[in-house]
């Protein structure tokens, strides 16, 4: 329903973060995984104005927990819960040590106590991150007079990293240094060719799945400097770079180093 948002079938991430026991204990490791959980799903490129947060109290409380509060997303079809951070007590290991008859009491060396570890359980489904991801990253705008929709993921996770385009199809020479340059560039990431139409509606294709980079190869990088066009999908802005800084460029673009 709504998609990929809820199905009979998903994937689920959850973390479980054993913390010492005490009243005074579990509220500040609670408040830094839901800040630690913000910042990473802003990371990833989630539209920070899209989320909320949602706070458990009375009946909508488990019985067991201490605190429970949901990073919401606004969705097309409304505000959902996106990912939960749950203080659960010793709920879970008290079930389990009870269930198997196993002792899982945690012996702490700096204190010289044994406890059962109390837990933090942030939860995410990774069906509702896609959606969500794609969501925020779907934009507008107008280029060249005309109306673009593209997506705008953020290069670490967008499927496609870059694109290269021979500027002709049926020029050897274009093909061939087109060609070697996808060949290095698919050993680091997923790269797709296309060589097919105008050029600027190749640029159109790419920034429709959310392709960051263009890297074109014309009559300048075979009879002149050996430069290539490197394009960016948000600012559709080009830049002429030799060869031989392709991948550097990129990998500075793309994974920050």
């Amino acid at each position: 329903r709504n998609f990929i948002f809820r199905s009979r079938e998903f994937e689920q991430m959850e973390v479980e973060y054993f913390i010492p026991p005490g009243d005074d204990v579990w509220e500040p490791f609670h408040k830094q995984w839901m800040e630690d959980s913000k910042d990473f799903l802003t990371s990833l490129g989630l539209r920070e104005d899209l989320m909320g947060w949602d706070v458990h109290e009375g009946d909508g409380l488990a019985h067991y927990a201490r605190a429970c509060t949901d990073i919401t997303f606004r969705f097309p079809f409304g505000v959902q819960e996106l990912m939960g951070i749950a203080a659960r007590g010793n709920f879970d290991l008290t079930q389990h040590s009870e269930g198997s008859g196993k002792n899982l009491d945690y012996f702490c060396d700096a204190t010289k106590e044994k406890y059962i570890p109390h837990c933090i359980e942030p939860s995410l489904g990774v069906d509702r991150l896609f959606l969500a991801l794609i969501c925020s990253a779907y934009a507008e705008d107008e280029v060249g007079g005309e109306k673009r929709n593209y997506l705008s993921f953020s290069p670490k996770i967008a499927p496609v990293k870059v694109s290269v385009l021979p500027l002709l199809k049926n020029k050897e020479p274009l093909v061939k240094a087109a060609r070697e340059l996808y060949d290095k560039l698919r050993t680091r990431w997923n790269v797709s060719w296309d060589a097919t139409g105008a050029i600027g509606r190749r640029y159109r294709r790419a920034d429709e799945v959310g392709t960051p980079f263009c890297v074109t190869i014309d009559f300048d990088t075979i009879e002149k400097d050996g430069s290539v066009t490197v394009r960016d999908r948000d600012t559709t802005e080009q830049i002429r770079i030799p060869m031989e800084e392709v991948i550097p460029y990129l990998s500075k673009q793309i994974d920050g180093y």
